[in-house]
């Protein structure tokens, strides 16, 4: 019997965190390979390449899909090109994972999901906290607690995300001094409804809370409305959700600070659970903690385990057994609903106070 070839991955961007996050993680993940990189700087790839032992280098993603050797791409690259690449990918019949978000607008996310059910392929989204041991545990912990209620129904919850410095933990990567090339195919950084001088700041907010927006539905459920949002200060943000049965506050800012201030608190009638994020590309799980009505806490000790290296793993996994994505793209349709729904919710707030 012939042994089944790994899957070959192809890289598309090797950037910081194309190398560190991603690269570096599929280059030593059982089953896959990575058999190209494309990269639009040439000497930024060549070292990638030759550093994580890639054969194959292209100068864009369009010559790595006539690839016949690459049967997935991870697709890495500034946010408003990462939907037309990924489109080109699916239409190519290639398995993809890409950053989040995925676009900037449901109808751009809702083009990707629907080539991807036409071509038959698997398409994940980066939500990589997902992954996370830490949040794996407070997962599993909230739906013990919900299902025996224990420390009673969910009263309300509290996120926040304050910011932080994004490259704590930064591992070795090559870099050159070459300018970005122009020259890609770029999608609006915003929905059509949205004025433009509002665009940029749009793009910013969903690039950094989305993940915030994808974690309470992934702990919480899917039956979510925004009933109110502030988001005229960029250092103090704040939507107010309703999850039917309990409301959850989400908080959010951009400040200078060098720790990372990411968590999601869900209070019951009798106790509390904690989860405080690391930064993106710290190794370490997020931390899981109990705190109990008569003052006792528990902390709860989930597996070693980087969120990323176990999203790749995720990633080969579903392609090799045709299971649904942990994060797919199909599911994160709701987050950008979800954001345009702020959105709304923002300026219909601040037209009632004019």
């Amino acid at each position: 019997m012939t042994a089944k070839r790994p899957i070959g991955i192809g890289m598309v961007g090797a950037g910081m965190v194309g190398q560190i996050a991603h690269l570096a993680n599929f280059a030593q993940v059982t089953g896959a390979r990575v058999v190209a990189i494309a990269e639009l700087r040439p000497e930024l790839g060549a070292e990638a390449a030759q550093h994580y032992g890639v054969a194959k280098l292209y100068p864009s993603h369009r010559e790595l899909l006539n690839d016949a050797d690459v049967d997935a791409v991870v697709v890495v690259t500034r946010r408003p090109a990462t939907g037309p690449i990924v489109l080109d990918a699916l239409r190519a019949k290639r398995h993809v994972l890409s950053e989040k978000p995925m676009a900037h607008s449901v109808a751009q996310a809702q083009t990707l999901v629907d080539a991807a059910r036409a071509a038959g392929v698997r398409y994940s989204v980066g939500f990589m906290k997902r992954h996370d041991p830490g949040v794996v545990l407070a997962k599993r912990t909230i739906e013990e607690l919900r299902r025996s209620e224990d420390m009673g129904r969910i009263a309300t919850v509290r996120a926040w995300c304050l910011g932080g410095n994004f490259n704590r933990h930064a591992g070795a990567h090559a870099m050159t001094a070459e300018p970005r090339p122009d020259g890609l195919e770029l999608w609006p950084i915003a929905p059509d409804w949205l004025e433009p001088a509002l665009h940029q700041d749009y793009a910013w907010f969903t690039n950094v809370f989305i993940h915030d927006v994808n974690l309470l539905r992934f702990l919480l459920g899917n039956q979510v409305r925004v009933r109110y949002a502030d988001l005229q200060d960029r250092d103090a943000r704040i939507a107010h959700l309703d999850f039917a049965d309990f409301p959850a506050v989400l908080e959010m800012a951009e400040l200078p600070i060098e720790e990372w201030r990411e968590g999601i608190e869900v209070t019951f009638e009798r106790g509390t659970l904690r989860l405080d994020l690391n930064a993106p590309l710290d190794p370490t799980p997020a931390r899981v903690t109990l705190a109990y009505a008569d003052g006792r806490r528990e902390i709860l000790t989930p597996p070693d385990g980087w969120a990323f290296r176990r999203q790749a793993e995720a990633f080969v996994a579903e392609i090799a057994s045709g299971a649904a994505p942990l994060a797919s793209g199909e599911d994160s349709v709701a987050d950008l609903h979800l954001i345009e729904d702020i959105w709304r919710r923002h300026l219909a707030e601040q037209g009632d106070e004019s």
